[in-house]
């Protein structure tokens, strides 16, 4: 049986135990079994890490410890996926080099916030399998910091202080053998709700990096 852990916690302006029943709900709904923890002792212990097929961090701000942080590495780097939406990935561990690498990016602000529009840009993924091409989103906007050796799934339009950037939405990489995705919408969790394609990029993305898809 495939098996996912979620990690709840941070910052509760993200509503981390939300958003974490509502995927773990989609997650048993395809046969996986869920593990939800509210600490982040597990993660010092990469032997049990690799028994999870994918990990869904869900845990604003906060801080790993060296084991915690090297334990994490090297169960994703065995192939254990890595998947999140938001702040809860996006915005976790801050400062932490290593994870912000593992991730492939990492929120430094959202000037924006209101409506947008999401532009898929991969349309040959299974991630975004049935998904319209574009869908509008209201939201906070993220602005992130990238590597730009990610593959990018979805971005948006950033107007900001006169300049238009193209701003990746989601994306997916490697790190090792592990398979990272990440989403960076859904600050409230009815925006999973409201906003149906959101839901379904990060369900279908949350199946990549497990290896179902």
């Amino acid at each position: 049986m495939k098996r996912v852990l979620f990690l709840t916690g941070g910052w509760d302006g993200h509503h981390p135990e939300k958003v974490v029943q509502l995927f773990a709900n989609e997650l048993q709904a395809h046969g996986f079994e869920t593990v939800i923890d509210t600490t982040l002792d597990r993660l010092a212990d990469p032997v049990a890490l690799k028994g999870f097929s994918v990990i869904f961090p869900c845990w604003t701000m906060g801080q790993l410890t060296p084991e915690q942080s090297k334990g994490l590495q090297e169960a994703v780097r065995s192939g254990v996926g890595l998947a999140g939406v938001h702040g809860g990935m996006g915005d976790a561990f801050r400062g932490n080099l290593d994870y912000e690498w593992m991730t492939g990016g990492h929120f430094v602000g959202h000037p924006h916030v209101g409506d947008y529009t999401v532009n898929i840009r991969d349309f040959a993924s299974p991630i975004t399998a049935g998904l319209p091409s574009t869908f509008a989103y209201k939201s906070e906007q993220y602005y992130m910091m990238m590597d730009p050796g990610v593959h990018i799934l979805a971005d948006t339009l950033y107007v900001y202080e006169g300049r238009v950037a193209v701003m990746p939405v989601a994306w997916i990489k490697m790190w090792g053998r592990g398979r990272i995705f990440y989403n960076a919408l859904g600050h409230a969790p009815e925006e999973f709700t409201n906003f149906l394609a959101a839901r379904t990029l990060t369900v279908q993305g949350v199946l990549w990096a497990a290896g179902v898809l």
